[in-house]
């Protein structure tokens, strides 16, 4: 699932190519694209007719476009990505993407905006514009017009303005469950997934199954540190893309998984001390981390009961 590093990715590509056009017509294709609409697709594809595209947000791995509709409030087009969703500009003659379930067109006559699904996890939606409850006034290109109504229970993320690191560790610091649960708790703080926890917690050498509460506050705002650090790093490189489903609006793949020093590289020697990474589950998924500069916490015995 793409994390916040890929949705920015594919968020600056709709701000270069679709933020300032207004909206022609648009076709969804199917109920499931617009099932989180609970007015249904032909409801959705109705009103964001002649709407006006002021921008293209993103909180953590959520993204949406703000849409103004003649005569009304900005709306938010809040789109779900899930496992395969992507969102393709391309010219209007262009053949249709298998898996194509949603175009938009616009009255410039340029490019199409195409959402293409593979396994139609995500979608699209329509939703009202909430103050963000998280920060004050916003600063330049923070939130301007407000968050969605789906997404304002989602923390800021390591790389808004609005987030507050010291806060962050406070409240990582008081629950005693396995840190990584922590960093991967989109209400804690958002955008960070298994690919850049475990690329964070190997940075930070410190083991994903360590309890948070066991951490002190500093070694804990190292974490969210690295957990920014990685995610920019990413971010130059274009992401993450280990197979084509995770792309730009262009198409184009991202390759920072060339650099990936623990996720997807068990067995291989640890770039730092040569010890072989290793897979473990966790949360019904793969943890990877070095065993020498990430030692696991002890499990704890349960003594006996005496009979």
């Amino acid at each position: 699932m793409p994390e916040l590093p890929e949705v920015e990715v594919v968020r600056r590509g709709l701000a270069t190519h679709v933020v300032g056009r207004r909206i022609s017509h648009a076709v969804l294709t199917g109920a499931r694209v617009a099932r989180r609409h609970a007015a249904g697709p032909a409801d959705l594809a109705a009103r964001v007719e002649d709407a006006l595209v002021l921008d293209a947000d993103r909180r953590g791995k959520y993204l949406w476009l703000v849409l103004q509709p003649p005569g009304d409030d900005p709306q938010a087009l809040v789109v779900h990505l899930g496992m395969s969703g992507q969102l393709l500009v391309s010219g209007a003659g262009a053949a249709p993407q298998k898996h194509l379930h949603a175009t938009v067109d616009f009255d410039d006559a340029g490019p199409q905006l195409r959402f293409v699904d593979q396994r139609t996890f995500g979608g699209l939606a329509l939703a009202p514009l909430h103050p963000d409850p998280s920060a004050g006034a916003p600063g330049p290109g923070e939130h301007v017009h407000g968050i969605p109504e789906p997404v304002l229970h989602i923390a800021p993320d390591p790389l808004e303005q609005a987030f507050d690191r010291a806060a962050v560790a406070r409240r990582m610091k008081a629950k005693d469950v396995a840190l990584k649960r922590v960093l991967l708790d989109q209400s804690v703080v958002s955008g960070i997934g298994n690919i850049y926890a475990d690329e964070a917690l190997w940075r930070a050498q410190v083991h994903g199954r360590r309890p948070a509460s066991a951490l002190t506050k500093p070694a804990l705002g190292r974490v969210l540190d690295h957990a920014a650090d990685v995610m920019r790093d990413a971010l130059v490189q274009g992401g993450t893309s280990f197979d084509a489903l995770y792309v730009n609006v262009n198409g184009a793949s991202g390759y920072f998984d060339r650099s990936l020093a623990a996720y997807g590289q068990g067995g291989r020697p640890c770039p730092r001390c040569g010890t072989a990474i290793r897979r473990e589950e966790f949360m019904n998924r793969s943890s990877h981390f070095c065993p020498r500069c990430q030692v696991p916490p002890r499990v704890r015995r349960v003594p006996r009961q005496l009979v």
